[in-house]
């Protein structure tokens, strides 16, 4: 359990007596970084950090607590504000997502395949499931819906809602929709953003996408499917 943050004004640091898996993944966020590039900084295995994304609530050990602690003291003012923001506890979500942009991801399936975008980065292409940013007020289903047509020309049906976590890479607020297929011909219609649309086997889709960089509650969707 977290126990209670102090905030200093003239220093902005928000100090953590102990962390959880939940403020290791803010403090990760924070510096912007991936769960590959997190783990070296702090010595450990991906697999390490993708457990502190399954389990918010898990203490990481003594050792691994320093190691937390001297990554955060080391982070500049604005790491330590983005930290501040993103590690507001449970009770206080609306104050949060309020400054925190939000995203609605769908994850589609057609029989045995699973809908994916090839996006166009600042450094290369990268694999991802169709997405779009949630106005505030804005039902995540809906976007989800929406923003899968606009850019693949694909209709969708909500089956349900897989969670909202902080996007390990992005730091964005990412909450997941898991969608049916209903009609239409995938194809880029957001050539400005995106490279390639593509129908995946569930069964190839880790070659595309690594599973540590995939939210849990997806894979067990999928496995399920």
């Amino acid at each position: 359990m977290q126990n209670p943050q102090r905030h200093d004004p003239g220093s902005r640091i928000v100090n953590v007596t102990t962390w959880t898996g939940r403020t290791a993944c803010a403090l990760q966020a924070a510096l912007r970084m991936t769960n590959e590039s997190f783990a070296a900084k702090l010595g450990v295995a991906v697999r390490t950090v993708a457990g502190w994304h399954k389990n918010p609530e898990i203490v990481p050990r003594t050792e691994m607590q320093q190691a937390l602690d001297t990554t955060y003291e080391r982070a500049t003012e604005h790491v330590r504000r983005r930290f501040t923001l993103l590690s507001r506890p449970p009770e206080e979500p609306a104050q949060a997502e309020a400054q925190v942009l939000r995203v609605a991801i769908a994850v589609v399936l057609r029989g045995a395949e699973v809908l994916l975008v090839c996006r166009r980065g600042d450094d290369a292409l990268s694999w991802q499931f169709p997405a779009g940013m949630c106005k505030p007020g804005a039902a995540v289903a809906s976007v989800a819906v929406q923003e899968t047509h606009a850019e693949t020309g694909v209709h969708v049906a909500v089956r349900e809602e897989l969670g909202t976590r902080v996007h390990p890479k992005t730091g964005v607020l990412a909450s997941y929709v898991l969608c049916d297929y209903l009609a239409g011909e995938a194809s880029n219609l957001d050539a400005v953003e995106n490279m390639d649309v593509a129908w995946v086997p569930l069964a190839a889709l880790t070659r595309f996408i690594p599973a540590e960089n995939i939210y849990p509650p997806i894979l067990s969707a999928l496995e399920a499917a």
